[in-house]
């Protein structure tokens, strides 16, 4: 299995009326220098400034963002030629993240290369150290900036930290 700790920026709180501004991919293994980013370009008129103002860009800046068909083309073809086995979706908060990710892969693609599922890191944590009211996110070395190229590095530095702490059974290459 390959672990992908995944973090996306959008201008409104669902895909489909409102876009995926950017995201951020970082294959959890020790070097985490394995890295996906991609800038989108919107694909609905909508837009709300406070959520469009989290990732640091303007409403004209994104408009001069990539296609989203081939953001997804490319990064479905970076997954394929990275994963071994199964790739595994992880994120800090997977109900907004992938939600955004899984209607853009099948809006342009089809279909998902992540199948129907992901995992929530922080639920991960809650469960190993065996209290939900905890939190992981003191484990990360990366400074969290809402740019999701950090934020996913500092996720997957979480995750390292954890598995390591923990001694999880996972493997990472």
């Amino acid at each position: 299995m390959s672990y992908f700790m995944v973090d996306v920026e959008a201008d409104g709180p669902i895909p489909g009326e409102y876009s995926m501004v950017c995201l951020g991919i970082v294959i959890v293994d020790p070097l985490l220098n394995r890295t996906f980013y991609g800038r989108i370009k919107p694909i609905s008129k909508l837009w709300v400034p406070k959520a469009l103002a989290v990732s640091g860009f303007s409403r004209e800046e994104t408009l001069q963002f990539d296609d989203p068909k081939k953001v997804m083309e490319d990064l479905d073809g970076w997954i394929k030629a990275e994963t071994t086995g199964k790739p595994i979706f992880i994120s800090d908060n997977n109900g907004f993240d992938w939600q955004f990710v899984n209607y853009y892969f099948h809006r342009f693609l089809g279909s998902n290369p992540f199948g129907f599922s992901s995992t929530n890191l922080g639920s991960l944590y809650k469960g190993v150290v065996r209290n939900l009211s905890r939190n992981f996110k003191h484990l990360r070395l990366t400074k969290h900036t809402h740019h999701p190229l950090d934020d996913a590095r500092g996720n997957a530095e979480a995750l390292l930290s954890i598995a390591k702490r923990y001694d999880l059974n996972i493997r990472l290459k």
